[in-house]
């Protein structure tokens, strides 16, 4: 099981980075730019990813109390670059120490999510996918906005001779 843990500490951590650095290319209002009525902002996406966690890992397995109202992460509302950078920290903290902390006898217990038994090791397989198709749609709302000044957070293309 340590090699999962490592592997999932891996994805995590570069989730985490990737996002970082996305947000620290953008201002207040950029981060809260929806491109239509009915798309998220860079602010929906990480309360959403937040509030996933929250009730997955924060209740679910540390068994901290959180109600979580999932359409509300969705509704248009402003939050600062520098809350987000604060969320996203935080998130990602609690989710490594409860990765770290894991044992195989914690991983494969249980819990109800909608109508499905997951074990605990799922969960978190399922939110390192959840997290990481999110930090896509995080990325490219950036490169929209910054355009020719977005600052890749991966591998850069090679520029043409």
């Amino acid at each position: 099981m340590n090699e999962i843990k490592v592997i999932l500490k891996d994805r995590i951590d570069a989730i985490e980075k990737r996002i970082l650095l996305v947000l620290e290319q953008l201002d207040d209002q950029q981060v809260n730019w929806r491109p239509n009525e009915s798309s998220n902002s860079i602010s929906n996406l990480i309360i959403h990813i937040n509030g996933n966690m929250k009730e997955r890992i924060g209740s679910g397995m540390n068994h901290v109390p959180f109600v979580r109202n999932r359409d509300d992460e969705f509704e248009e509302q402003f939050k600062t670059q520098a809350e987000l950078i604060e969320i996203t920290k935080s998130l990602f903290s609690e989710l490594r120490e409860t990765l770290v902390a894991m044992s195989d006898e914690r991983f494969a217990q249980t819990q109800k999510i909608g109508d499905r038994e997951l074990t605990n090791l799922a969960i978190f397989i399922q939110c390192a996918t959840h997290f990481s198709e999110h930090m896509g749609q995080i990325l490219y709302i950036a490169k929209i906005i910054k355009d020719g000044e977005y600052v890749t957070t991966s591998v850069p293309k090679k520029k043409p001779m």
